[in-house]
């Protein structure tokens, strides 16, 4: 080990050496621990990304620049946030770690998620900005999930980003304009700021691309979790993809086994038109189908509704009976930047009718 990365371990444990160094007890509140935790821990060490994490570290420290190539399911966009604020990177009341969502309701469930995971509060030691709403204590924060449009204003004000020790652009490949127009101004920074590190988290075919751009930044692949899949073709072209879709969800509540879905559409006018004709149809079901809730997701619904869709579904109507099912209604946003648990089935029809 070098002498450099000998003294970097040591400044990473300085930042929590005052607070305590029992396990048991979390270093960010001087608490223990709480049960909760301990279950979402079993959860996080069974995910790909989290047998990568001491290679991360060792990267990030010897690299300005890294790119991440991390496949659907990893557990990227949660975890290694979290492994660099573990590793000291982030200096509470001084510096933390931002981390980039393309969308609002990404950025504001994904804080949630790691504040859980990191038994902390939401808006403290964890927290988020987006539009019109700023979730986070300056004195406190080590890491913060922002939307792209928000960093690049909190930019505009600070050029040389002072508050931040590491910048995470998640999600890269989308190639927004924000994320695009904050890679340049990152390509003009970094030179400036040597303490400055950026890690660029993309999906698998655009990669290299940012290798390149960042001249040869070195490349981590991290392989994701997969699950069976089966893929279903409507036996000819339907006349209305949307009513077509509804049908086939309803069809899966009344004859398939426990299991939410995830419907996909174009927009916010078909989202709702699919909305209104499942719960029309599903308060006409007689007392032995299971009891079926509807949620919208689109980037205009306000945060609040944005979160229901994280409720868990309903349970059996009678005792003994079969448990409820929730139907989730989205753009892509639901595709790539978020994962909703209890999915068991994806109904994608309008892909197929016009090969999107």
């Amino acid at each position: 080990m070098t002498d450099r990365k000998r003294r970097l371990d040591v400044e990473g444990l300085k930042t929590k050496s005052s607070k305590t160094s029992d396990s048991r007890i979390n270093p960010w509140t001087n608490e223990p621990y709480s049960q909760k935790y301990y279950d979402i821990l079993s959860k996080r060490t069974k995910l790909p990304v989290y047998a990568f994490q001491k290679r991360l570290i060792e990267t990030i420290r010897e690299n300005q620049v890294v790119v991440i190539e991390g496949e659907t399911g990893s557990g990227k966009t949660t975890q290694i946030p979290q492994f660099l604020v573990d590793a000291g990177f982030s200096n509470q009341g001084k510096t933390c770690t931002a981390c980039t969502q393309p969308r609002r309701v990404a950025a504001t469930s994904i804080a949630a998620r790691v504040a859980d995971e990191m038994d902390v509060e939401l808006g403290y030691e964890v927290g988020y900005t987006i539009r019109f709403e700023d979730v986070s204590d300056p004195s406190r924060t080590v890491l913060k999930f922002v939307t792209d449009g928000m960093l690049l204003r909190e930019a505009m004000s600070d050029p040389m980003l002072k508050r931040y020790s590491v910048i995470v652009l998640d999600e890269a490949h989308e190639r927004t304009l924000a994320t695009d127009v904050l890679m340049g101004l990152l390509q003009e920074l970094l030179p400036k700021r040597k303490d400055l590190k950026l890690v660029v988290m993309s999906a698998t075919l655009d990669a290299g691309k940012f290798q390149d751009y960042f001249h040869g930044a070195p490349l981590l692949k991290v392989p994701g979790r997969t699950h069976p899949v089966e893929v279903f073709y409507t036996a000819k072209p339907e006349r209305n993809y949307v009513e077509a879709a509804t049908r086939t969800c309803l069809q899966i509540h009344k004859c398939e086994p426990p299991g939410d879905i995830l419907l996909f559409l174009t927009g916010e006018l078909e989202i709702e038109t699919a909305c209104e004709e499942i719960r029309g149809a599903a308060s006409e079901f007689g007392p032995d189908v299971p009891q079926l809730v509807v949620y919208p997701l689109y980037s205009s619904l306000p945060p609040q509704q944005q979160k229901k869709i994280f409720d868990k579904a309903p349970g059996p109507k009678v005792t003994g009976g079969k448990p409820g099912r929730k139907i989730i209604v989205s753009t892509n946003i639901a595709e790539t930047s978020l994962t909703i648990d209890g999915i068991g089935k994806n109904v994608e029809l309008f892909r197929y009718e016009f090969g999107v």
